[in-house]
């Protein structure tokens, strides 16, 4: 995975680091801080005191599974270490580890049913498109060497050959998959180009755009009667 070059460097400095330390230079990372912060939710308002939270409660945080030398291990940020989960080579590669997390995730989730609804889940794989592409490129040279090899036969005056028509088969085959996989680094480019915007309208602050439309509509006296109406729809509703 290509992690960039300010990640690269990060790694490259504290390769030989204590976990803790290089828990400390994440935390001092600038880089790493400003794109957190740039994603913050934002507020017209803040809170005057803020509750530092204790080793009792249960902080709101990310918690990582992943397969390490055919050991499922997982990562909590909030535990002194990685915890075992027990051997996860049963041969099938990737789906041997990614059935052994399931139940775990699921207790998890379970554990904290009653009182929490918000759960993310995220999968870290390969780029998509990077992916189809190399698919894409396997794809094209597949189809010139048939290519080719239709070439031959048709210098050769062997259409009518078994061979040929099989040759013919395989360029149909080879075509649609082409075609498809054409389509996907497509749609792929579509959705980074809506997370790009998605990504641009969250990080915006509307908050003066807001209080400078509420504070026309209060000079145009319009606000009043706005509340007035939503209130009565609010009432009608229950």
């Amino acid at each position: 995975m290509d992690i960039g070059p300010e990640l690269s460097k990060l790694k490259e400095f504290t390769k030989n680091f204590p976990p803790e330390l290089k828990g400390l230079a994440i935390n001092n990372c600038e880089a790493i801080r400003a794109t957190h912060n740039s994603f913050a939710r934002l507020g017209p308002f803040v809170p005057e005191e803020q509750k530092a939270a204790s080793k009792e409660d249960d902080v709101y945080h990310f918690i990582s599974y992943l397969p390490v030398d055919g050991v499922l291990y997982e990562l909590d940020g909030l535990k002194e270490g990685p915890i075992s989960l027990g051997q996860c080579t049963g041969g099938h590669g990737d789906m041997d580890w990614l059935l052994m997390v399931q139940p775990v995730i699921q207790e998890r989730i379970e554990r904290h049913s009653n009182s929490e609804i918000r759960f993310n889940l995220l999968a870290i794989v390969k780029n998509r498109k990077e992916m189809y592409t190399a698919e894409l490129k396997e794809l094209q040279k597949g189809r010139e060497r048939i290519l080719q090899q239709l070439a031959a036969f048709q210098a050769e005056r062997l259409v009518d050959n078994g061979n040929y028509e099989s040759l013919n088969k395989s360029m149909s085959e080879v075509n649609a998959a082409i075609e498809s996989a054409t389509e996907k680094i497509l749609m792929e480019e579509e959705k980074f180009k809506k997370w790009r915007t998605e990504n641009i309208r969250r990080k915006h602050n509307y908050i003066p755009f807001l209080f400078n439309f509420l504070k026309i509509l209060a000079e145009k006296k319009q606000l009043k009667p706005l509340i007035e109406k939503a209130k009565r729809k609010t009432s009608a509703s229950k």
